[in-house]
């Protein structure tokens, strides 16, 4: 009897592992593409085998040198993105950990119906206002500054996010809140000289999801600045105008090179930030 159930366990744990890596392969394989090809030599346009038949750096400097800013100008592109992503995060951070924190531990009439009108308003997906954003955005004549347009739209909702934020302060305890009222601090200080030092796995968490937003936005971005000139493009819709029909024969290695250099920094951060984004997170799911 114990022999068969170990030979079962055994059979079905490895149907598991050869169904999981099969899926791992499949998952993995566009990544593998992506990364390789975009140090292909040759032609420029799809190829259909995994390994290229040549090699070379050429596409990554024609990235950062385009001999045409007009149509390839991967480095200003970089700028916009990361001037907006670095704004939003810091305002959606900042308004997210005090949102949070005045959930948690204030105390006023319209605490429950606030925190239950944002979670209503988190069940709707974010495009299904995008036409009005951009008509608002038109009438407030911010258009024409997209980068400040951008900024407005990624950061103005943040608070509602407050959910992990809020469990975490949850499980902290309120007598460190109540110790330093003894003392004479005030709810300003107790947020931010007591508060907000324990709180690093949800700060990370809470940076990381802010950053990774505007960094990898298509759809807001392209209704606000696609009417907008080239020097104006994120890193998304310039990626994405050279696989377009007119450019994808004679550019498409250098929409490899930058995807590859688009993920680096997000790469990056995931890889240091690693064990303070898993505690953010699943300290943030306590029920408070």
């Amino acid at each position: 009897m114990i022999k068969s159930y170990k030979a079962r366990r055994i059979i079905s744990n490895t149907v598991i592992y050869i169904l999981l890596g099969g899926l791992g392969l499949i998952w993995i394989s566009p990544l593998v593409y992506l990364i390789l090809h975009s140090f292909r030599g040759g032609k420029a346009e799809l190829a259909t085998t995994i390994i290229p038949q040549s090699w070379t750096f050429d596409n990554y400097a024609k990235i950062f040198n385009p001999p045409d800013p007009n149509v390839v100008n991967f480095p200003q592109w970089f700028m916009n993105t990361f001037i907006i992503a670095i704004f939003s995060c810091i305002i959606s951070t900042l308004a997210v950990l005090m949102v949070s924190y005045a959930f948690s531990r204030l105390r006023f009439k319209a605490r429950k119906p606030l925190i239950n009108i944002g979670m209503i308003l988190g069940m709707f997906p974010g495009f299904m206002t995008m036409i009005a954003i951009y008509y608002l955005l038109k009438v407030m004549g911010i258009l024409s500054m997209p980068r400040v347009a951008l900024i407005i739209c990624y950061s103005a909702g943040a608070g509602l996010g407050y959910q992990i934020s809020k469990g975490f302060f949850d499980t902290i305890p309120r007598a460190l809140d109540e110790a330093a009222t003894i003392d004479g601090a005030t709810k300003n200080q107790i947020f931010w000289k007591i508060i907000l030092p324990m709180s690093k796995p949800i700060l990370v968490y809470t940076v990381l999801t802010s950053f990774i937003g505007p960094w990898t936005d298509f759809i807001l971005a392209k209704i606000i600045v696609g009417a907008q000139g080239p020097e104006n493009y994120t890193v998304a819709i310039g990626l994405q105008k050279l696989v377009g029909q007119e450019y994808k024969a004679q550019h498409f290695r250098e929409f490899l090179a930058g995807s590859v250099i688009v993920a680096v920094p997000i790469t990056a951060l995931f890889l240091f930030m690693q064990r303070y984004y898993v505690e953010g997170v699943t300290a943030g799911g306590v029920k408070g």
